[in-house]
């Protein structure tokens, strides 16, 4: 069934290689990302298998020891990979690692897991650096739903037109509607709708009362949840500060360190604009989108009924541009290729949902369609950056919810959207 785990209830995440391998080479490892989105689960699969031991700072016991005494509470594991589980709530541990570190540097010491950004906490970052290595952890990729390695990025890069022109999909448009009101929470996908609305508002309460306090001391925490459901309902779209802040009842100089507690806390990400010398015109504003499709339409209030109504459909596209550039973010974590995500907009009305540019210059450019065809004037924007890119530009594609792909020129694609959780080389 679209929209929720496998019957057997198990998910292999993509991740667990990357985190063996810098298990392996460095001596702290960093999972970080929101709440519930299974960095505990994961943690404790990978300290079982090194015979170490996991503790969970949730745990008020464990808590104060931590506090009291850390660097005692470090030789819990004696000497074999120690797992600490949600180290925000003590960032005295952090400068103890700091030290712990500094006397014996065998990798795969420490196991760290984070629900807010470390580097955003006062002192951490120093501490770490060059001492741990950080793998982000999201909630679940639609490739690991079913069950493959998903890599866009490598397929395109390395697959080219081939691959591209042999995308098809079984996919009715509803059934990706259920697939964005889900979204990639574990638990929130083990439930029926209306337990999941519950689900999602007990959440948020919970990161944005109890949480955001404990890792922020701005003033005003309460303005988080206004602020976070005008993000929801403009998903995708520019930032333009002065309407933001005013709408939630922010001073425009103090907007930026709200957005940040909800970055820190990995709530929402942020889309820099892209450039790279092409024009002068380039608009700089970022984009935000949240992390979670489904948590997204949890807070404007949507379903996959009411998405199909008339009144839903001004939602869908932005649902939809952030669905994949959170599917993307996902991927980078295990990606045969290295790569930064960006949008394009100029004065002269150029404008790409999302520039994906790998590590070695490469470009694919993507736009996303809530359609099921696609007409020669979606390429409009794909044309200018493919014309002034030259030989970096490798594809330009506009993802659709319909059954095929289709060439549109040179290096111009059309596919069906579920091809960004295909298989890796498949």
């Amino acid at each position: 069934m679209r929209g929720s785990v496998p019957a057997t209830g198990f998910v292999r995440r993509n991740a667990l290689p990357t985190l063996a391998e810098t298990l392996a080479d460095t001596p702290i490892t960093v999972i970080q990302g929101a709440r519930q989105v299974g960095k505990s689960t994961l943690a404790a699969e990978l300290v079982e298998q090194r015979g170490g031991v996991l503790v969970s700072l949730d745990d008020a016991v464990a808590l104060d020891a931590a506090r009291s005494d850390p660097d005692g509470f470090l030789d819990l594991a004696n000497g074999a990979l120690l797992g600490i589980d949600e180290i925000q709530r003590a960032p005295e541990l952090v400068r103890a690692l700091k030290a712990a570190v500094d006397s014996d540097r065998r990798p795969g010491r420490f196991l760290i897991t984070g629900s807010a950004d470390l580097l955003d906490v006062p002192g951490v970052s120093d501490s770490l650096a060059g001492r741990a290595e950080t793998v982000p952890l999201f909630g679940f990729s639609q490739g690991e739903i079913a069950g493959v390695v998903d890599d866009f990025v490598g397929n395109v890069i390395y697959g080219g037109d081939e691959w591209i022109g042999s995308r098809t999909s079984e996919l009715e448009r509803e059934e990706y509607l259920t697939i964005l009101c889900a979204g990639g929470y574990p638990e929130a996908l083990r439930r029926h709708e209306r337990a999941r609305e519950r689900w999602f508002e007990n959440y948020l309460t919970r990161l944005l009362r109890r949480d955001a306090a404990e890792v922020s001391r701005l003033q005003h925490i309460d303005r988080l949840g206004v602020l976070i459901r005008l993000i929801a309902a403009n998903n995708a779209g520019e930032l333009v500060q002065a309407h933001l802040a005013r709408d939630a009842g922010v001073p425009e100089t103090s907007l930026a360190p709200y957005l940040k507690l909800l970055e820190s806390l990995f709530l929402i990400h942020r889309l820099p604009s892209w450039n790279a010398s092409l024009t002068k015109r380039v608009i700089a504003r970022p984009k935000l989108a949240l992390l979670d499709s489904g948590l997204c339409a949890h807070l404007i209030g949507q379903t996959p009924e009411s998405l199909s109504a008339p009144s839903g459909l001004k939602y869908v596209g932005g649902l939809l541009e952030g669905f994949v550039g959170a599917e993307l973010r996902k991927q980078r974590t295990w990606s045969s290729s290295r790569f930064g995500l960006h949008h394009f907009r100029d004065r002269d009305g150029g404008e790409v949902d999302l520039i994906i540019e790998a590590a070695n210059g490469d470009l694919i450019a993507v736009e996303v369609k809530a359609a099921k065809s696609v007409h020669k004037g979606d390429f409009r924007g794909l044309e200018r950056v493919r014309d002034r890119s030259g030989p970096t530009f490798k594809a330009g594609i506009v993802l659709h919810v319909g059954r095929r792909a289709h060439s549109f020129g040179d290096r111009l694609w059309s596919m069906p959207l579920d091809a960004i959780w295909g298989a890796r080389g498949g």
